[in-house]
């Protein structure tokens, strides 16, 4: 089991979730547990490749940060996902913003690690769907591009 530690609208709540099984997963909820059938199916996860950028200076006691591969285009939506479930630590961009292919737009710690979610093309950002302190799942759509 995962364990997850949310505050929606000032209310704690410790969430602890299960495996996935012919799309159901039991889920407990400050200790009382739940029988949650998800309305769609998840596809199997896949591993994806991280590649190590520069350590923070030794004066800094920082968890190392991981560059991690931008998700593949979705196709005419225009969107970013995300590669990984985690929280987001930054959000580097805003609405309106230019952005290059390559350029961050995001940091985003999983695992204890700060992955740094880059743009996949280039273009201008039309929403951020996500902000600072976030727990976003694997997928889950990030920025919308015009």
């Amino acid at each position: 089991m995962k364990t997850y530690n949310f505050k929606i609208y000032g209310n704690k709540y410790a969430v602890e979730v299960g495996e996935l099984e012919d799309n159901n997963i039991e889920v407990t909820v400050n200790g009382t547990p739940y029988k949650v059938e998800l309305d769609m199916e998840l596809k199997p996860r896949t591993v994806k490749p991280v590649v190590k950028v520069a350590a923070a200076p030794k004066a800094q006691a920082a968890a190392p940060v991981q560059k991690v591969a931008p998700a593949a285009p979705t196709g005419g939506g225009g969107t970013l996902n995300s590669p990984l479930p985690g929280t987001v630590l930054d959000v580097f961009v805003k609405p309106g913003d230019a952005v290059k292919a390559g350029q961050r737009l995001l940091l985003l710690e999983a695992m204890k690690m700060e992955n740094n979610i880059d743009a996949d093309r280039d273009g201008v950002v039309k929403e951020v769907k996500v902000s600072k302190s976030d727990a976003v799942m694997e997928g889950q759509v990030l920025v919308v591009f015009e």
